[in-house]
């Protein structure tokens, strides 16, 4: 692999200090051409929200962030189609002075990026879609978001149905099921089917399910998909997947992985939010 290295980074979800104490370790910040891939959800659920958002985007061409449900759920309500829950920690962003930049910087985030046979999204990929598939999917929604209507579009998005992929699906639907994929799934149908109502951790998911990359004929099992979302799961390294939410925001890491060599760093974080509460 040419250039610096390539740090991945699990879901920060607004906790920004453990974020500083993670740049700063020696082992990443000796490297001053490093680039960094962030999971997704940016922000959301812990106490520094705005100061995450802007930090990351400080980063400039140095950072790639995928979008996360978090942050998809921040841009819907900037455009009016939902509004803030009492847990959510996102009004300090739409507050603030320059709210129409910050969320313009995130209307143009990709949903699935490519680079070195490693495939990051937040949360998963469906087993019949393969790499290239999954990039083109993913351009229609940012295409969308990036686009004059992307407020109008976003009123499609809620909804756990279709739950499993046609290619001749369109409109809503087509929208919903290429979202719900890459920012919201976990278990599957032994026939790929998505299931949205289980959290729990691994081995204790209900028979019938099984963890979306394991069903059986996945097309990207060639590649190593990295995706974070399932702070349940943890840290998971495969292959053929690598997960890195490690539940900062409830009280556990915060996680970054070197690319070439997998050589870990992991930052111990406070507890902002009751895991049995709200999960």
């Amino acid at each position: 692999m040419t250039g610096g290295s390539i740090w991945m980074i699990g879901d920060v979800q607004g906790c920004c200090a453990p974020l500083e104490q993670l740049l700063s370790h020696p082992d990443i910040s000796s490297e001053p051409d490093a680039r960094f891939w962030f999971a997704g959800d940016l922000i959301n659920r812990g106490p520094q929200s705005l100061a995450s958002l802007r930090r990351i985007i400080a980063m400039g061409d140095r950072a790639i962030s995928v979008l996360g449900n978090h942050d998809l759920h921040l841009l819907a309500a900037a455009a009016g189609v939902r509004k803030p829950s009492k847990s959510d920690t996102i009004d300090e962003i739409l507050n603030a002075p320059d709210a129409e930049e910050l969320i313009d910087w995130l209307r143009f985030r990709p949903l699935a990026h490519f680079e070195h046979d490693h495939l990051l999204v937040h949360a998963g990929v469906l087993a019949k879609w393969d790499v290239a598939k999954t990039l083109a999917l993913a351009g229609e929604v940012e295409t969308m978001l990036r686009g004059p209507n992307w407020q109008k579009a976003l009123q499609k998005m809620y909804g756990d149905e279709p739950r499993q992929w046609k290619d001749g699906h369109t409109g809503g639907k087509r929208l919903r099921v290429i979202i719900n994929a890459l920012t919201r799934m976990r278990l599957c149908t032994p026939r790929g089917h998505m299931e949205f109502n289980t959290k729990v951790a691994p081995g204790a998911w209900p028979a019938g399910l099984v963890p979306w990359f394991d069903v059986k004929g996945r097309q990207t099992r060639d590649v190593t998909v990295v995706f974070g979302h399932w702070s349940t799961l943890g840290l998971l390294v495969r292959p053929d997947v690598i997960c890195l939410d490690t539940g900062c925001v409830w009280g556990g890491e915060l996680t970054a992985m070197r690319l070439q060599d997998r050589k870990l760093v992991q930052i111990k974080c406070s507890q902002f939010r009751d895991p049995l509460v709200e999960k």
